[in-house]
This record gives structure tokens, C-alpha cells and sequence, in this order.
């Protein structure tokens, strides 16, 4: 009985596979004109597996994908909107659109009209090679699992008030949902995930936007090699667990190049934020041993911008109730503060980090005593002016990045007028010779004498 039973499921499995392989044979390409009529109805009709191929020419929306078909188009094919709602909306798993420019969606941040909208039941939808520009949201993965937005040009709205515009990408519980290799310029945020998990934003470049990844409430994802450039804030990264974020950039991002709060057991590695005067262009190449990192030059070379320019960004990084993180291998450069770190966040481990000409290294505003290194290795401070007797790498004294002067400077920002004076500048003094008097606050017990090496995405080189 047993073995009729598997005799009868194995010829059932072949059956299936026979007629997927006989439905798959069977997918046509069809080719459309502009001119042919109702293209609506030519997506309905269509069977799953086949290419909706558009030739160059504007072709009206809303359009509905409703089948598992290719919706494609040749150099100039473009869909224009309505103005209301959203111009293509994908509900068929597995479902592709590439190629197509796509333009006109309404307005209505309620009803989330956008570009490309894909909805909860597409799940492994892919969107690609497409140009999508002045929507309000570019692409929304509203509950689409396992979806795919990659090589898209989404270029948002301009002219609208930024709190009114919608975000290139939005991703709303879509687990296992991936961006990967998309340009993102103008409207709000470059990508928006809420709600999600398992999901992975990778090779992504964000210009003129409030963030460039804005992460909320989505857990265990993967945020790698991409490049942020004047921006608001680079990466923020809120309320969220078990993230990897590593080989990102923040180029000349206005506030904060990496934003975290509430972040916890993430792991934080070989990111680069870079302020200062002049662009991030310069990075160094594999060494002659062939191996795969560099290190970045200095970009102004100096301690801080020439006069009259603002030094930026404002703060490298913003570390707010953020805990049990691994913090490493990462470099901050140029910025008015190298790490802003507080609000009690605990068992972060922060090694192996270059900072390196920050007009402020490190702001730390609690009392307890914080040493920033594990294991005999701590960070690369470029201001520390320690010796190296025993030629180990590591510095023979600690670095202290505060110290009272500064804990009064935060408190009352006018005491700076005293700052020259011979009062301060004794304080300084004993404070250097008496380690005892320092306040509690960030040190490291193990400074390194250089920086660690370190290699951007190829983008940022």
C-alpha cells in the first residue's frame, strides 16, 4: 500500500511538472504600439509567462498587472498617469516591470499613489531598469514578500514642500524584500522601511533627500555598500535589532552621516562618513600585495574647514539609546563632532575606528567611564600626540577626547568667550598632569598610533 501510495504521488509530481513545462513552452511576446488600442485589455488577456513588450511611444495609465506576465519596454516607452492614484499597480506574484519610464501619479500621500505600486499578493514581484520620475512615491512594496526594486533611476517631486512628497522607495512589511543598485534623487526620504524584517538595501546612491535610508521598526537586514551624498542625514537607523550595516558611505551629508537610535545588537562595520571642506573623492587602491583594502586620504587635511565655511557634517555620528552593538573598522572624518553619544546607550563595543580631524572627537554627555577598546586595541585618534616607545602600534598613554572644560562648554556654550583665558588653560594643565581630576566619560586605554585600513564601495573611489 506504501509503495502504491508513493508510486501515485511521484506520477502526480510529474504530471505538474510536465504541464509547467508545457505552459512555460507556451509563453508568447507580444509587442504593442502606442497606436494599438487599449493596453489594458492586452495585460488581461495575456497569459503567465508572457512579455507585454511596449515599443517608444507614451502609453496611458493606470495600468493593472494582475497576471504573472513581463511588463517591458523598448528605449522610449513610457506610461503617463492620470494624475490620480497610482500609475502601474503590480497584485500578480512573480510579476515583472522593467524598462519602462513612468510619470504622473496622484498626489494623495493617504492612498500612497505611486509609480510602481506592488501589493501584498505579489510576492517575488520585480521592478527594474526602470526610469521613474515626479511621482509622489517612486516604488511601494506594500506587504509583497520577497519583492525586488534594482537598477531603477527614481527621480521625486521638486517643487512641492519636502513633508509633502513621498519617498523613493517605501517598504511596509515586506520580508525578505531586496533594492538593490538604484539611483535615488529629490522628494523625501531615498528608502523607507517600517514594519519589515529580513530585508536588503545594497549598492543604492541617494542625492538632495531628507535621508537616504530611513529604517524604522524592521529587524535582521542588511544595509551594505551604499553611497549617501548631500543629504540631510545619511543612514537613520531607528528602533531596530540585528542589523548589518556595512561599507556604506555619507559624503558631505548636512547634519549626521549615521544616525542611530534604538538601535541594538547590530553590527556596525567599515562605514565611511566624510565632512569637511571639499568632496570625498580621493580613496586609496589595494596595496601591492593585492589585497583588498586601502585607506582613505585625508580629504581637507587640516583640522577643520577654511574660515567662513561650515564645517560638515554637523555630527559623523548620532549614537542615541543604542546598545550591545558592534562598532568597528569604521572612519569619520571632517565633521564638527566625530561620535555624539548618549541617552545611557550601553555594552556597545567601539574599536578599531579612525577619527580623524573632527573638530570634536567625541561628545559624551553622561559621568560614567566608558573605555572604547577590547582586547589591547582601541581607535585612531588623529589629534592624540602620544609616543610609541615600545613600537607595539598602540600609544604608551590613554586618550581622553573631553575633558571638565569641555563638559562646561556644552552646559553654558557662553563660557567660550573664556576659553584663552590663563584660568582655563591652567585647568587644562593640571588636568593633564593629574589624570585623577578627569571626569567620567569616553577614554581609550588603547589608542592606536595609525589608522586601520580601510576600503570604500567602488562608487565612492
Amino acid at each position: 500500500m506504501l509503495r502504491a501510495r508513493r508510486l501515485a504521488i511521484w506520477t502526480l509530481a510529474a504530471l505538474l511538472a510536465a504541464g509547467v513545462d508545457a505552459r512555460a513552452a507556451r509563453a508568447e511576446k507580444v509587442s504593442v504600439a502606442p497606436d494599438a488600442g487599449n493596453l489594458q485589455a492586452v495585460l488581461d488577456s495575456a497569459s503567465d509567462g508572457d512579455e507585454v513588450s511596449l515599443g517608444a511611444g507614451t502609453y496611458r495609465g493606470p495600468l493593472y498587472v494582475a497576471r504573472r506576465v513581463i511588463l517591458s519596454g523598448t528605449p522610449g516607452a513610457s506610461v503617463a498617469g492620470s494624475g490620480k492614484g497610482s500609475v502601474i499597480t503590480i497584485s500578480a506574484p512573480g510579476a515583472v516591470v522593467r524598462g519602462l519610464e513612468v510619470r504622473g501619479s496622484g498626489r494623495s500621500l493617504e492612498t500612497m499613489d505611486s509609480g510602481i505600486f506592488v501589493e501584498q499578493s505579489a510576492r517575488g514581484a520585480v521592478v527594474e531598469d526602470n526610469r521613474i520620475v515626479e511621482n509622489l512615491f517612486g516604488i511601494y512594496f506594500h506587504g509583497a514578500p520577497d519583492a525586488i526594486a534594482r537598477r531603477n533611476s527614481v527621480i521625486g517631486l521638486r517643487q512641492a514642500r519636502m513633508s509633502e512628497t513621498g519617498n523613493g522607495i517605501t517598504v511596509w512589511n515586506a520580508p525578505g524584500a531586496k533594492v538593490l543598485d538604484n539611483d535615488f534623487r529629490y522628494g523625501r526620504d531615498g528608502i523607507f522601511a517600517i514594519t519589515s524584517r529580513s530585508n536588503t538595501f545594497s549598492g543604492n546612491r541617494f542625492r538632495d533627500l531628507r535621508f537616504g535610508v530611513h529604517y524604522m521598526y524592521a529587524n535582521d537586514g542588511e544595509i551594505t555598500k551604499n553611497v549617501s551624498k548631500g543629504n540631510i542625514i545619511g543612514y537613520a537607523l531607528m528602533f531596530s535589532k540585528n542589523l548589518v550595516v556595512r561599507g556604506n558611505v555619507s559624503d558631505h551629508d548636512r547634519d549626521r552621516g549615521i544616525l542611530f537610535n534604538a538601535t541594538n545588537g547590530s553590527d556596525i562595520t567599515g562605514n565611511t562618513v566624510i565632512g569637511g571642506s571639499q568632496p570625498a573623492e580621493r580613496w586609496a587602491t589595494s596595496d601591492s600585495r593585492g589585497t583588498d583594502e586601502g585607506v582613505p586620504q585625508s580629504v581637507a587635511g587640516t583640522s577643520g574647514a577654511p574660515k567662513g565655511e561650515r564645517l560638515g557634517p554637523e555630527k559623523c555620528v548620532f549614537i542615541y539609546n543604542t546598545n550591545k552593538n558592534r562598532i568597528e573598522r569604521n572612519w569619520f572624518e571632517g565633521c564638527e563632532i566625530g561620535v555624539h553619544f548618549t541617552a545611557g546607550s550601553e555594552g556597545n563595543e567601539i574599536t578599531g575606528n579612525a577619527f580623524v580631524n573632527n573638530a570634536n572627537q567625541v561628545k559624551y554627555v553622561g559621568t560614567r567611564r566608558l573605555d572604547w577598546s577590547k582586547e589591547g586595541r582601541g581607535n585612531y585618534w588623529s589629534d592624540n600626540p602620544a609616543f610609541d616607545l615600545n613600537g607595539d602600534g598602540i600609544a604608551d598613554t590613554a586618550y581622553r577626547p573631553n575633558d571638565l572644560i569641555d563638559r562646561v562648554l556644552w552646559t553654558a556654550p557662553a563660557a567660550k568667550l573664556l576659553i584663552n583665558s590663563p584660568a582655563v588653560q591652567v585647568i587644562r594643565w593640571a588636568q593633564a598632569q593629574f589624570p585623577a581630576l578627569l571626569p567620567g566619560g569616553v577614554f581609550d586605554s588603547h589608542p592606536l598610533m595609525s589608522p586601520p585600513a580601510h576600503r570604500a564601495p567602488e562608487e565612492a573611489r
